[in-house]
């Protein structure tokens, strides 16, 4: 490890960790959001606040969510023991939750009626409109038209919940042009909140989610010595912006024995084009106001990115993973569409078990990892979500022949 954990899992005053992060914005936004530094810092200080998200991710969210030995999956791979932390289980079913609830009810406390998000996926979306309908806010969700089409359930959960639902229809139609269109939206009404879904933007963004997401790592830290009878080896989620990742590492961070590892979207390739990998394959630069590792085009600017997961097609990263790249503290590889597709039939015919295509995408790696480790080792996948979202995108490729399980 090169450097001291301890000295940049907080950001400086400008909201860097180490070289990434801070504040690219006009003068105008720079106020707005240093408004929200503090009230997000009196918040933190005001035991209420914390009661009441105690409060509310105990009998709304149904935290905590547990952890389970996938014993059969373990035993048909050899080696490593594969548990899972089950995000999955919170009411939703994603991790996001953890997030919304957190922000929605530091948007009420600051007097505002209205919030605005955006999704890809459609889980943060689905959190917050939830999280809204549950404090009387008004809501409404940015999501690309392309998503909107391959995830309409939870489109159509969304509207349930009272939020309306914009179609951003610029660029690739998908997570960075819902991202795009959420920012302008905010940007032109001061009086709204703007509920980022993960690990990304300008200061105070990351470390707000990554405060509201370290539940995950705290509780399964918790869990694995209790059930496990110690650390795990290898604690391991899937990266898109990184808010599952960076929850579930702010567990073990600081234990130098727990390998941490960072699985993003290989998609069809290495080419350009055909993945949304930011950290294994692209360079830093600067993207919705903050300074990270990203997919660039010819130009310098913001490339082309894909993914068959929703929830991962974004062209850069949180700034804390970047850091922690830099550091030496955390290791990042891609897995392909096949081998994500695999590792959700994989955990559904051995476990019984529907994880999301974002999550699949980890479980894939711990798969390849586990056989090359001795038995009694552990590694700990952040199970993000559920599949139900994914199951007719999964079903129509199995229905069209361009996708083969394997056999059990």
């Amino acid at each position: 490890m090169s450097k001291d954990i301890k000295a940049f899992c907080q950001p400086d005053s400008r909201g860097f960790f180490g070289a990434y992060g801070g504040q690219y914005v006009p003068d105008a936004i720079k106020a707005r959001l240093d408004e929200l530094d503090q009230a997000f810092r009196e918040a933190l200080a005001d035991p209420a606040f914390t009661q009441e998200m105690q409060r509310l991710l105990l009998h709304f969210a149904g935290r905590p969510s547990p952890v389970f030995h996938c014993r059969n999956l373990s035993g048909k791979l050899g080696g490593a023991q594969i548990w899972l932390k089950r995000e999955d289980l919170n009411h939703l079913g994603a991790h996001k939750v953890n997030n919304t609830l957190g922000q929605c009810l530091l948007a009420k406390r600051m007097g505002k009626t209205r919030v605005i998000a955006e999704t890809g996926a459609g889980q943060h979306g689905v959190g917050t409109a939830a999280s809204a309908a549950l404090m009387g806010l008004e809501c409404v969700i940015c999501m690309g038209e392309v998503d909107v089409i391959r995830q309409h359930l939870n489109v159509t959960r969304m509207e349930m919940l009272g939020a309306r639902v914009h179609t951003a229809m610029s660029g690739q139609r998908t997570l960075k042009e819902a991202v795009d269109e959420a920012l302008e939206m905010w940007v032109n009404e001061p009086e709204t909140f703007y509920v980022l879904g993960s690990a990304v933007g300008p200061h105070p963004y990351p470390l707000m989610v990554r405060h509201f997401q370290s539940v995950i790592g705290s509780e399964a830290r918790a869990q694995m010595l209790e059930f496990a009878g110690r650390l795990p080896d290898v604690a391991m989620a899937c990266v898109g912006g990184g808010s599952n990742a960076v929850g579930l590492f702010s567990g073990f961070v600081h234990d130098e024995g727990v390998r941490l590892i960072g699985v993003e979207p290989g998609g069809r390739g290495s080419g350009y084009g055909q993945h949304a990998a930011s950290l294994c394959y692209g360079e830093p630069g600067v993207l919705h106001g903050f300074h990270s590792y990203m997919i660039k085009n010819d130009k310098g600017e913001a490339g082309e990115v894909y993914s068959i997961s929703a929830g991962l097609d974004y062209p850069s990263v949180g700034p804390e993973l970047a850091e922690l790249k830099d550091a030496g503290r955390a290791e990042y590889v891609s897995i392909t569409d096949e081998e994500a597709l695999q590792a959700f039939y994989a955990l559904s015919r051995n476990e019984g078990i529907l994880p999301a295509l974002e999550s699949s995408h980890a479980l894939a790696y711990a798969m390849k990892l586990a056989p090359t480790m001795d038995k009694d080792a552990i590694i700990l996948v952040n199970l993000s979500g559920r599949g139900d979202k994914d199951v007719a995108q999964v079903a129509d490729l199995v229905h069209s022949g361009a996708f083969v399980p394997a056999d059990r």
